[in-house]
């Protein structure tokens, strides 16, 4: 009887092998797609084509490279404990947006790269627990406005990469707090001199010029002048910028003014409804399952499994029969 009782203790010990690396496939000496430094404490998961981040990266963690990947969102809770992360790079991915409070424990981080993505806006607050940062790039994004006081927090900044976006102007005061910075980039940007709210942009690049590298280089929409030119005589309008997030597509704009029935009540919509017509929706929780299970690996370890428990199991019937 010693057969069937060998059989089952067998199962178990695979089944415990195989939950255990699941659970910690990350790296590559895991089974999992990542390339993982124990001395440097370097996770290195680039160009991998990953949609979801995997699960188990190590709290200890000092440098994580996400770059070039099909990340389309992010978890709240996606960096939640990494305070030791002093590197957070997800350049290169598909980002539409990134949810309130998805930075708020990386307290350690100077270096945040965020380009080459698809971002619209960013979320009040997104930067104001990363005091130490010295280096944040958001270029070759689709930003059409900042939030009033995103930069405030960012002391110790250096370097902000703002080129090729869609951005017509920026908040009042919105550089004022950064007092260490020393490299900006404005250029490719659809500046609208037209307006008075280029005007603070405007002083701001004529008294750092000569201390803040390469503001210049910043054009009126068009490319018909600099942006540090223009005066108060050009910049006579008073603007105003609709909400990106919540306007009415044009098209539905002119269908409503074109009708002939003049008594279509005006009735109340929730933002959160005009959010998901115009495609825009709040990032859900990712899978927590690791990415690395769907790697050739992965699917290889689990076919493994599964053949390993159908012999154990037919061992077991195979000694019952005998018994």
């Amino acid at each position: 009887m010693m057969g069937p009782v060998l059989a089952a203790c067998l199962l178990i010990i695979l089944s415990t092998a195989w939950i255990s690396q699941a659970n910690g496939a990350t790296c590559k000496k895991d089974g999992g797609v990542c390339t993982c430094n124990d001395q440097t404490k370097n996770v290195d998961c680039s160009g991998k084509m990953l949609t979801a981040i995997p699960s188990n990266i190590p709290l200890e963690t000092t440098q994580l490279h996400l770059n070039l990947n099909s990340l389309s969102k992010l978890s709240p809770m996606a960096f939640h404990g990494m305070k030791e992360l002093t590197y957070l790079g997800l350049e290169g991915n598909k980002l539409q947006a990134l949810p309130a409070g998805v930075f708020d424990q990386l307290v350690e981080l100077d270096r945040l790269q965020l380009g080459r993505n698809q971002l619209r806006s960013l979320p009040p607050k997104i930067f104001d627990n990363l005091s130490k940062l010295k280096e944040l790039t958001l270029s070759q994004n689709k930003l059409q406005s900042l939030p009033h006081g995103v930069f405030d927090e960012l002391t110790e900044l250096k370097t902000l990469h703002l080129q090729i976006n869609q951005l017509r102007r920026v908040p009042e005061g919105a550089f004022d707090f950064l007092s260490s910075l020393s490299d900006v980039t404005l250029d490719t940007n659809p500046w609208d001199c037209s307006c008075r709210d280029i005007l603070y942009l405007s002083n701001w690049i004529r008294e750092k010029k000569g201390t803040v590298s390469n503001i210049e280089a910043a054009e009126c929409d068009g490319g018909t002048k600099a942006v540090l030119e223009i005066t108060e005589e050009e910049a006579a309008e008073d603007c105003v910028y609709p909400n990106t997030t919540t306007a009415i597509p044009t098209t539905i704009i002119t269908t409503l003014a074109s009708s002939n029935d003049d008594d279509i009540p005006e009735l109340p919509v929730p933002q959160e409804n005009f959010q998901k017509f115009l495609g825009y929706q709040e990032p859900d929780h990712l899978p927590t399952q690791p990415q690395c299970l769907m790697s050739i690996s992965g699917y290889l370890g689990l076919m493994m499994f599964f053949v390993l428990i159908s012999a154990a199991i037919l061992y077991v019937i195979h000694f019952l029969k005998k018994a």
